[in-house]
């Protein structure tokens, strides 16, 4: 029951307090301390058919009509937790499970060399990242519109028993 809980907590905070997007000209992506989001618009009327994806640990290929994602991902990945799928057949909604799922794993970029997240993207990627752990360490807490300031680069400051 106490894993329900742990799920439920992180679910309200996701929705609460948004999501960080690195746009791209094909879409967006985001990312959790456990995933990482992929959003590709696609051309109205696409059929699942013509989204051809496959995710290794360390590399991602997804075919749409007129546009490919293909390379190394920035981190390594549970392929076998790795999910895609088609909605209101215009859009293409992967979700990849990341395997190191801490705070100090906040991932630069989608691909190593490309589509990286800006300074400041990225800087509110560590910040909603670290207030992530700190929901996680202190369920009895709502940290979803909370602000963070000082050392938060690379999960945040390691405090005595971490």
């Amino acid at each position: 029951m106490l894993c329900w809980i742990g799920l439920t907590v992180m679910a309200n905070f996701d929705e609460k307090s948004g999501v960080v997007p690195c746009l791209t000209a094909w879409g967006c992506w985001y990312q959790t301390m456990d995933e990482v989001m992929i959003e590709i618009n696609v051309p109205q009327g696409t059929t699942s058919k013509a989204v051809k994806a496959n995710f290794g640990v360390n590399t991602i290929t997804c075919s749409v009509p007129g546009f490919e994602i293909k390379g190394e991902l920035y981190s390594r990945v549970v392929a076998d937790e790795c999910l895609w799928s088609l909605e209101d057949r215009k859009l293409v909604r992967m979700v990849l499970t990341k395997s190191n799922r801490q705070a100090d794993n906040c991932w630069k970029s989608l691909l190593k060399g490309q589509y990286e997240a800006d300074p400041v993207t990225f800087d509110k990627m560590e910040k909603k990242l670290t207030l992530q752990r700190f929901q996680y360490e202190h369920p009895g807490f709502d940290f979803s519109n909370a602000d963070i300031s000082g050392n938060y680069t690379g999960g945040g400051p390691q405090l005595p028993g971490d």
